[in-house]
């Protein structure tokens, strides 16, 4: 079995016993199949002889039968609805199979069980393995601080990660928490999950991982999670919890009509927007950029960043600190994620 080694820790590849399930499993399909067909191949001389001697037999006592007759209608009319039914069904069916593989959906998990909790777990694992990480959420703190997160182990041996988070400062955060319908979620739980986030983040970056980090301040819109080739979106409703809503995989392809490039293209307008800062895991700052990615200043996170809007000429005056003589930084590299 092969060996794959990311940050220090071995981790087996699990694709070569995958790939010999697979096989048995269609050995034994196969198998089923010739057995099957055997059965049926003896079987045709019984068939042959009971219709050719005893169906005529049968059928001259009960010909002249009216209740069974009527039976036999009734039970044959019943067939046919449901027949019918089923090909009307199956014709529905593929049309919304069809309009979905064109939009590029692969995956639809309507609600969140033990199983499909399990199975979404490993397929994120396996998306993101050693690819990069591009993900929008509120707090992150159940999605990957909790242990049981379905990004927990994603971040832990992905390449690198471009995250986005809720500021917990921010008027967003405090709108969010308070259109939750459930009495455990205050303003105050969500702004300390949220620095629990950061500071995960903030372990990941001590272990060398390439994690970036910025914070947004409007209220959330979609939950969205890039894993190389796939994209996992939810939609926050405006009451209930984001994990009681369904979510959605849609994969890249050469589809031009799929829907993974327009998500793509949503986070990278998010990411690249300048009003949006970049936060410094490193010195626990907020970084500034204009549009072509030259810093322009830097403010100390948790303190009076927010005097910006109330009085924004002394702000700049007060709270930026010296530039770096860098040039622009390059974003032109997201698709190499």
């Amino acid at each position: 079995m092969k060996n794959l080694k990311f940050s220090g820790v071995t981790r087996f590849d699990q694709r070569s016993p995958r790939h010999f399930l697979k096989g048995v499993t269609r050995v034994l399909f196969h198998a089923l199949l010739v057995a099957l067909s055997a059965g049926i191949a003896f079987s045709l001389p019984s068939a042959v002889s009971f219709i050719a001697r005893d169906f005529w037999f049968y059928w001259s006592l009960i010909e002249r039968e009216k209740i069974y007759l009527m039976s036999v209608e009734i039970v044959l009319a019943i067939g046919l609805v449901l027949l019918f039914s089923y090909v009307g069904r199956s014709w529905k069916d593929r049309k919304i199979a069809k309009t979905a593989r064109a939009a590029g959906l692969v995956h639809f998990f309507p609600i969140r069980g033990l199983l499909a909790q399990r199975r979404i777990r490993r397929l994120k694992n396996r998306q993101g393995l050693a690819r990069g990480v591009m993900f929008i959420s509120s707090t992150g703190f159940r999605t990957f601080v909790d242990p049981r997160g379905d990004l927990h182990g994603v971040l832990q041996n992905c390449r690198e990660a471009k995250i986005m988070l809720l500021n917990p400062h921010s008027e967003g955060a405090s709108i969010r928490a308070k259109s939750i319908l459930d009495p455990d979620v205050t303003p105050e739980n969500f702004s300390e999950q949220i620095r629990k986030s950061i500071d995960f983040l903030k372990g990941l970056k001590a272990v060398q991982k390439n994690i970036k980090l910025k914070l947004y301040e409007d209220a959330p819109f979609l939950k969205l999670a890039i894993l190389g080739d796939y994209v996992w979106l939810k939609h926050y409703h405006p009451v209930f919890d984001v994990h009681r809503m369904p979510e959605y995989v849609f994969r890249h392809d050469q589809n031009p009509g799929g829907l993974y490039t327009p998500f793509y293209q949503y986070f990278l307008t998010r990411w690249e927007n300048p009003e949006i800062p970049e936060y410094d895991l490193d010195t626990d700052e907020l970084v500034y950029r204009d549009a072509t990615g030259n810093e322009l200043k830097r403010k100390k996170f948790r303190a009076a960043q927010y005097e910006a809007v109330l009085n924004p000429d002394n702000d700049a005056q007060k709270d930026d600190l010296p530039r770096p003589a860098n040039g622009p930084v390059s974003y032109s590299q997201h698709r190499g994620l």
